[in-house]
């Protein structure tokens, strides 16, 4: 029986996303199509999209995260995203994941949203 290795030190918490990918861009203006309703950004400039990965087979998975694990939507977002993903021509399926590592933090924000929420 072989055990699965320890991450490697100084490997990244956030898995790459698939940005070589034909449905790359589509994928992340359907995230920018989802808003989290306590806050007047979307929640890929907020930073709360983590990975956007996208198999040979045009599977989406997506791994997110809310402001807070105590979110009022918590239950809700993950399908909100996986409805504005779905339609897109070409994807064959979605999973959106939710996780709380790494915690987010204001620094996981775009520029935009830093500066829009007045955070610069």
């Amino acid at each position: 029986m072989t055990q699965s290795p320890e991450p490697l030190e100084g490997a990244p918490l956030i898995a790459p996303s698939s940005t070589d990918h034909p449905l790359y861009s589509q994928v992340v203006e359907a995230c920018r199509s989802v808003y989290d309703p306590e806050i007047p950004v979307n929640i890929y400039e907020l930073g709360l999209v983590y990975t956007i990965d996208i198999n040979a087979g045009n599977e989406v998975r997506v791994v997110m995260t809310l402001t807070a694990p105590g979110c009022p939507v918590a239950g809700e977002m993950p399908g909100w995203l996986a409805n504005a993903i779905e339609p897109i021509p070409g994807v064959k399926q979605v999973d959106v994941e939710l996780t709380w590592e790494p915690p987010w933090g204001v620094g996981m924000m775009s520029d935009e949203a830093r500066l829009e929420l007045g955070f610069m």
